[in-house]
């Protein structure tokens, strides 16, 4: 018992720690992309997937690394926006009396850029820019109630720019005794800079995000909905707005209403499956509707769907996630069971 509360209570003290922060106001923002097709195929963000076997999971929630992973290789690969594409590779590894271990990288690359002067010219040589974040992950189980953490070095270059930090990720998973429901809570990229992008620079925060999240399992219907509470720090996710009926002298902040902005935090994902070895899945992510949309045209900005298909021992998945009306992004994740046991 002692061990459970002094784990509740390490997880609450980093999480008031932690600084309140939204997108486009940090650096190493590439750690809050998903970059498991399953994941984006449910809306983007899900922390309570009840799924033991399934290496994609634990990047999103340390605590649900598992021994059923244990010597499973997982690689990632996200065709994105712009040309710009990003992954992740991962091994899990169990050990018995001592806990689940696993390693994995994340990356992205944003491509090769054209050197030119401060006046525009061209000066025939190129650059590339990318991040990397190598993730060091830990988990372990007392009773019902799952913990794990991320350790995740960070290195990254922009020309001759860069910058090193580091930043954790600190999970709980509470499963109830029928099975059929669980609960978690993340607190994700608790951490800072060690070296600026220049010298004697400012250091920047990181994406920290606390979530929280539950799933279903219908007990006579093979389905599972899944709900996620995400930026629980900062509760004012939506941008401000400039009135019409007012003049630039006179600027008037839209406030949106309680219902709207709770909105703005879950993302909700379904899943079907019509036999052990095929899932359907589907999402919605509120946020990204709202902030990616045309006002004329919302389209299917903000929906995703996927499905998974199970061969022998390889785990295939696809899922494609809609960001705007000029394009969605595509994630293919195949996972190995190494084991001859498969």
């Amino acid at each position: 018992m002692k061990r459970k509360v002094y784990l509740i209570l390490l997880l609450g003290f980093l999480v008031l720690t932690g600084r309140a922060q939204i997108g486009g106001e940090n650096t190493y923002q590439f750690l809050e992309l998903t970059n498991s097709a399953r994941i984006a195929a449910l809306g983007g963000t899900q922390i309570a997937v009840p799924d033991s076997g399934d290496l994609n999971l634990p990047y999103h929630n340390p605590s649900q690394l598992s021994p059923y992973m244990s010597n499973k290789l997982l690689v990632n690969y996200v065709n994105y926006l712009a040309d710009v594409n990003y992954g992740y590779a991962s091994y899990a590894k169990s050990y018995e009396g001592v806990g689940n271990f696993a390693v994995g990288v994340h990356y992205i690359n944003y491509g090769e850029f054209d050197e030119a002067t401060e006046g525009g010219e061209l000066t025939g040589a190129t650059f590339n820019a990318a991040e990397y974040a190598l993730n060091l992950i830990y988990s372990n189980q007392y009773k019902r109630l799952k913990y794990g953490v991320i350790v995740k070095p960070i290195l990254s270059s922009f020309e001759t720019y860069q910058s090193l930090g580091i930043a954790a990720d600190v999970g709980l998973n509470f499963t109830s005794k029928s099975g059929y429901t669980t609960f978690a809570l993340v607190a994700r990229n608790m951490g800072t800079q060690l070296t600026t992008y220049y010298e004697n620079g400012k250091r920047e925060s990181i994406p920290f995000n606390l979530q929280a999240g539950i799933s279903q399992k219908l007990q006579h219907a093979p389905v599972v909905l899944m709900a996620t509470l995400q930026n629980l720090n900062h509760w004012k996710l939506y941008t401000p707005q400039e009135d019409p009926d007012f003049t630039t002298e006179n600027i008037y902040e839209r406030d949106e209403s309680f219902t709207k902005q709770f909105m703005r935090h879950l993302v909700l994902g379904v899943e079907l499956m019509p036999s052990p070895n095929f899932t359907l899945r589907a999402g919605y992510n509120y946020q990204r509707r709202q902030e990616l949309k045309f006002d004329d045209k919302a389209s299917t900005v903000g929906f995703s769907a996927g499905f998974g298909l199970k061969i022998k021992r390889f785990r295939l998945d696809y899922g494609i996630s809609r960001f705007h009306l000029a394009g969605s992004s595509n994630l293919f994740s195949v996972a190995i069971n190494l084991n001859d046991n498969f």
